[in-house]
C-alpha cells in the first residue's frame, strides 16, 4: 500500500452501467505536506482483448460495432473498427478471451499467448486490460459470430495486415488496444515484421 495516499471517504454517485465513485482522499507530497483532493473514477471491471493472425495469408481478424462515447467525441458513424475484446466478469483473462473471441468472431482458438497487460485511461477508469494474440485458420471458425447479447451488433472483419496498417494511417483504426496489437505483431513477429512502413503507409 501507499503510505503517501490516505483514503477519506468514497461515494457511489451511480450504478446505472457500471459504478461511478467520488473518492476524497490525502495525498502527500514530495516535500512531505498533504493536500486534500477529490476525484471521480469509474469502475467497470478488468478486461481482455486478442489479435487473431492467420501467418499463412498474412491477415488478421478484427471487429466493428457501434460505440456510443466516440459518436459523442466526434465520430460520426460512432462505428469502431477494433480488436476482439470484453470483460472478465468472473472468469480469469485467458477463459475469457476464449468465450469473447468465439461469441465475437465465431472461432475457437486452440493455443493463445498473453502479451501483456495495461490501464488504458488511468486518469478516471480502474480497468486494467489483458492483452492476448492467437493464431486461427479457417477450419476454426465454428460459427457466424457477432455477439450473444440483444444489444450486440458486431460486423466481423477480415483484413490483410498491410490493410490494418494503413487503416491506423489514415485514422480509420482509432482504437487503442487495436493499434497496440498490431504494432505487436509487426514488431515481435517475424513474418509480419518483414513488412517495412514503406510498404503500407
Amino acid at each position: 500500500m501507499n503510505s503517501r495516499v490516505k483514503i477519506k471517504s468514497t461515494e457511489i454517485l451511480s450504478k446505472n452501467w457500471y459504478t461511478l465513485k467520488k473518492i476524497i482522499f490525502d495525498y502527500q507530497n514530495k516535500n512531505g505536506t498533504w493536500i486534500e483532493q477529490n476525484r471521480e473514477a469509474y469502475d467497470r471491471g478488468n478486461g481482455a482483448t486478442i489479435l487473431l493472425y492467420n501467418l499463412k495469408t498474412k491477415t488478421v481478424i478484427l471487429t466493428k460495432q457501434f460505440r456510443l462515447p466516440t459518436f459523442i467525441n466526434g465520430n460520426e458513424s460512432g462505428m469502431l473498427i477494433e480488436a476482439c475484446a470484453g470483460l472478465l466478469d468472473l472468469d480469469n483473462p485467458e477463459d475469457c478471451i476464449r468465450r469473447e473471441t468465439e461469441e465475437e468472431t465465431g472461432f475457437v482458438i486452440k493455443d493463445v499467448k498473453k502479451i501483456f497487460e495495461a490501464y488504458m485511461s488511468p486518469g478516471s477508469v480502474t480497468e486494467i486490460l489483458y492483452f492476448f494474440v492467437a493464431e486461427y485458420s479457417k477450419e476454426m471458425k465454428t460459427a457466424k459470430g457477432g455477439g450473444v447479447d440483444e444489444h450486440e451488433d458486431i460486423e466481423v472483419m477480415e483484413l490483410s495486415f498491410t490493410q490494418a496498417l494503413k487503416m491506423v494511417a489514415s485514422g480509420e483504426i482509432k482504437d487503442g488496444k487495436t493499434i497496440m496489437l498490431l504494432q505487436y505483431l509487426q514488431i515481435n513477429v517475424p513474418s509480419f515484421r518483414k513488412l517495412e512502413p514503406s510498404n503500407h503507409l
